[in-house]
């Protein structure tokens, strides 16, 4: 039997070798897509890892055990914006740990920089960035120290004694074999930490594998109906069960077996092409989208199998009554029942809000990404029952044969008419999901701070705050660095702010209303004050007030306090910005070891990064559920038309114009892919506001306009997709199909 089914695939004629072609084209490209997707879950997974070795000197980083101890500082810099890792680090004997990227621990006088960071320094004045960082270069860091292809970092070598002296500064064992998703109490704020990297990936995984899945399971069976026909006859002239079942068996894997191995090598060619796209904020190296041995033998082996398996259940009816088959039986309708797993998922979210969220980390995974999937597999479960719905709504109000034929022949098989639209339906939970969470997290957290004066006023922050107690150790700013900022071009004011105290270990500041009035960025006094209490390190965030409240300390006693910060306003220039903030770096002491000079715009975005972050990452499960529905969609539009060949030339015999017949292919369509846009899109902001709630506590906003442009403008490619496959309907409904059917 199993040659009998190669040969009926591999030299079956036109039609076979026809619908092999198609079935391996399309598992091709779902089995890159499927493949790509689990790469780039190894990808976000190889690049947190990088960021590994930054967190030595962490408490919750568990250092190499290496041989001779380091001094080590890391400090934040940044230049236009972009970040800058800085690095600076002594070794106390020859033994000491070297960082992944490099060949040795640079020297004193030396550093190394990154290849995005060598060339920055190249075409940058010294003045605005290379003063910064004392000594001569050493060489490149590899890419095994770089979490980025672009990632702008520096290492720089000191002598032991000399470092061991500065502010900040850890004596560590060796470098930190702890990534930031492992990290086991506080770490550095880099990379994506173990609080949402785990949820956040179990989310993305699922939302991107779901659509992946049922597209290949559509590839899977195009032209069923016309196999089960075929088999259905040869049942009916002696064939067994199990003979007919082995054909099908090989013709399936016949063709998934050529569409893995085409994927594969899609896969390999689309590497290079999706690794610079930056999912995360940054790209990855194109080695970081690799697949480890258990995708590849999931996938070389899984899909095959899944396709038998599938070529096995689609013969239940053929086994069962081919009679039925040959004669068209038309199947039971789908009933209510298939709400219930809709609901209880549903009802599932619904119960975090009554109880409260778990209370650990690994059981909010559990218990979100459970209902998550079991809402898609809801959707996809009460789809046929609803596109029954719509079919008889649409077949009651028919005013015109087209809308009569789509309404009888979608209810004669809702299941085939949802099967079409599953994947759209998927991707429009997912993006509705994505973006409800990420507009309400932007709308609860999102800073006031993106204007033109935060975006032109430097903050350099002089508290220390490596004591139990908080202190101010700048008596005074230098006159040399004050002359050195106001001869900068562009620099319109430099005001320092004074400490006034330390309540609860947070810092309060005092100004005068005559030196706060030019630095806007800072905020307001209140009408009739001369000077007033400040806290510069909530300025331009949703925690600022109205009006700074007034105290009763006036000029010149603020002038006697020590420096709690110090502002800079400028034009907003490029260069007036790093000028200054270079002067800040080198003319300053540095008591706050890890953190440059800032503008307000920068600092408050930097606390929004992470959400930027996860934001990435959900704009890739919107980008990527398109496409694959589209390929859903259209996969089975074609599918669906080869296999009604015959009843669609029987009607253009009988008189139907092919216009009608058109208008029966789109209506067929067009109703259960707006009813089930509709349905998915209602759901997925439910969902996403149980989640919110929950999770979270807020309250859901709705999106802006934007999203629903993004929706109308899916819809109307999907149906434009839809579009695209009438041209062939006048050519397999040519009245010659009949005669030889």
């Amino acid at each position: 039997m199993i040659r009998f089914g190669l040969r009926l695939t591999l030299a079956g004629g036109r039609e076979a070798a026809t619908r092999l072609v198609m079935v391996a084209v399309a598992v091709t490209l779902g089995v890159a897509l499927l493949l790509t997707t689990l790469a780039g879950i190894h990808a976000v997974n190889a690049q947190n890892d990088r960021f590994g070795w930054l967190e030595t000197g962490a408490a919750g980083a568990t250092p190499s055990t290496g041989g001779d101890p380091l001094w080590w500082r890391l400090t934040a810099d940044s230049f236009h914006g972009e970040q800058i890792g800085r690095v600076d680090v002594a070794a106390t004997g020859p033994r000491s740990d070297v960082p992944p990227g490099l060949s040795r621990l640079p020297a004193p006088g030396e550093y190394y920089a990154s290849p995005a960071m060598a060339d920055l320094l190249r075409a940058t004045a010294a003045d605005q960035l290379g003063d910064r960082y004392p000594g001569r270069p050493a060489g490149t860091i590899g890419p095994a120290g770089l979490p980025a292809p672009d990632t702008l970092l520096v290492v720089i070598g000191h002598s032991a004694a000399e470092l061991s002296q500065e502010p900040g500064v850890t004596k560590v064992p060796g470098i930190s074999t702890t990534t930031p998703d492992e990290c086991n109490g506080p770490c550095f704020a880099i990379g994506i930490d173990a609080n949402g990297i785990a949820l956040v990936l179990s989310v993305v995984a699922a939302a991107l594998l779901f659509p992946v899945l049922i597209f290949i399971g559509t590839a899977t069976r195009l032209s069923a109906a016309r196999r089960e026909q075929r088999f259905a006859a040869l049942r009916l002239v002696g064939a067994t069960p199990r003979q007919v079942a082995a054909i099908a068996t090989v013709e399936s894997t016949v063709a998934a077996v050529l569409g893995v191995a085409a994927g594969f090598g899609l896969f390999v060619a689309l590497r290079p092409v999706i690794a610079p796209i930056p999912f995360t904020g940054a790209p990855f190296f194109v080695s970081d989208l690799a697949l480890d041995a258990t995708d590849v033998l999931l996938v070389a082996l899984g899909v095959p199998v899944a396709a038998a398996v599938v070529a096995r259940l689609a013969l239940r009816r053929v086994t069962v009554s081919p009679l039925g088959v040959s004669r068209r039986v038309t199947p039971p309708p789908p009933r209510a029942w298939r709400l219930l797993p809709l609901l209880a998922a549903l009802a599932e979210l619904t119960w975090f809000v009554v109880v409260g969220r778990p209370a650990t980390t690994q059981g909010q995974i559990y218990a979100f990404t459970a209902g998550i999937l079991i809402v898609m597999a809801g959707l996809v479960v009460a789809g046929p029952w609803l596109t029954l719905l719509g079919s008889r709504v649409m077949a009651r109000r028919a005013d015109r044969p087209a809308a009569l034929l789509a309404g009888r022949r979608l209810g004669d098989d809702p299941r085939a008419g949802f099967r079409a639209i599953s994947g759209l339906v998927l991707a429009l939970f997912v993006g509705s999901v994505s973006v409800g969470i990420i507009t309400t997290i932007n709308a609860y957290e999102a800073a006031p701070s993106e204007t033109a004066a935060g975006r032109a006023t430097l903050l350099d922050d002089l508290v220390d705050f490596s004591g139990r107690v908080p202190s101010a150790p700048v008596a005074d700013v230098p006159d040399q660095v004050l002359a050195d900022l106001q001869a900068i071009p562009g620099v319109r004011a430099v005001v320092p702010i004074r400490a006034v105290s330390f309540t609860e270990q947070l810092p309060s500041g005092g100004v005068t209303c005559a030196d706060l009035a030019g630095v806007p960025a800072l905020g307001n006094c209140p009408a009739g004050a001369t000077a007033v209490r400040i806290e510069p390190g909530v300025a331009g965030s949703r925690f600022a007030p109205n009006a700074w409240p007034e105290t009763d300390l006036d000029a010149a006693e603020l002038a006697a306090l020590p420096v709690l910060s110090v502002a800079v306003v400028t034009d907003g220039s490029a260069a007036a910005i790093e000028r200054a903030r270079t002067v800040l770096e080198t003319g300053l002491p540095d008591p706050r070891p890890g953190f440059a000079p800032e503008t307000v715009a920068e600092s408050n975005a930097g606390r929004a990064r992470q959400n930027e972050q996860f934001r990435q990452l959900a704009e890739v499960v919107v980008l990527a559920s398109l496409p694959i529905a589209g390929c859903t969609l259209a996969v089975s539009v074609v599918a669906g038309l080869n296999d009604r060949r015959r009843p669609f030339a029987l009607l253009r015999l009988t008189g139907a114009r092919l216009r009608t017949l058109r208008r029966v292919v789109v209506l067929e369509s067009a109703v259960p892919l707006l009813v089930g846009a509709a349905t998915a899109t209602g759901i997925g902001f439910l969902a996403a506001g149980l989640f919110l709630r929950s999770q979270l506590g807020y309250t859901l906003h709705p999106p802006d306009a934007v999203y629903y442009v993004v929706v109308a403008a899916g819809l109307l490619i999907a149906l434009a997709v839809l579009a695209s496959t009438l041209p062939v309907l006048r050519r397999i409904t040519d009245p010659e199909t009949a005669r030889f059917e």
